[in-house]
């Protein structure tokens, strides 16, 4: 199957099946190669609804999620967002391409400079790439979209704090057997709304709290 015919049925199948229904994200979904930003020895599980392997043992998310979470955010152009968690740069490179100004924290060297290279290729070298921590990196800038790849254990403010009011923060909250997809948006200085949006199971943020553990 060709990888045009592929991309669309997995936007048709996957994405649009799990309530996805924005047409500009779809669109979005269809002008970004999803196997220009996979290993190439994953390349056929490039437009499969998995988790593709990546290097430091991290995994890209699946399509249906990712789909998900655009919807969410809404970015648009001229808007800058900011994403924890840049993978091999396929969400980095799908909130490019609907217009927004990105800049994406990966904890592994590896996989930033492997993103960088991606995105770079794929004529997206505006993208701001930075291999850090982003559990130490609030610089005290403030965004009007948050995407965190990887989930957290228990919630943590820190992220809603760096949106401006208005803005919005996609964030996957629990752990196994089941999480809580949540969109977080600011409301004004001190305020903010939390809404469920679906159940997953992704990968926790490294380093990220760990709930306490009863012990006898």
């Amino acid at each position: 199957m060709q990888s045009t015919d592929a991309r669309e049925q997995m936007i048709e199948q996957q994405v649009r099946a799990w309530d996805v229904l924005d047409g500009r994200i779809l669109e979005t979904l269809r002008q970004v190669p999803r196997e220009r930003f996979v290993p190439p020895q994953q390349r056929f599980l490039a437009y499969a609804d998995a988790e593709v392997p990546l290097p430091e043992r991290q995994r890209m998310l699946r399509p249906s999620v990712v789909g998900r979470l655009l919807q969410a955010l809404e970015p648009n152009a001229g808007q800058r967002v900011l994403e924890i968690g840049t993978g091999s740069g396929f969400v980095t490179a799908c909130l490019r391409a609907a217009g927004a100004q990105v800049r994406s924290l990966e904890l592994f060297a590896e996989l930033a400079a492997l993103a960088a290279h991606n995105l770079s290729a794929f004529g997206m070298s505006d993208v701001e790439v930075i291999n850090a921590d982003a559990l130490n990196a609030d610089t005290g800038e403030r965004y009007d979209a948050i995407a965190v790849t990887a989930s957290l254990p228990i919630y943590d403010p820190r992220f809603e704090r760096q949106l401006k009011v208005g803005g919005r923060l996609f964030v996957v909250v629990g752990e196994p057997p089941v999480m809580d997809a949540r969109l977080v948006r600011r409301m004004s200085e001190n305020a903010w709304a939390t809404e469920s949006l679906f159940e997953t199971v992704i990968d926790p943020l490294v380093n990220a709290p760990q709930p306490a553990r009863f012990r006898f």
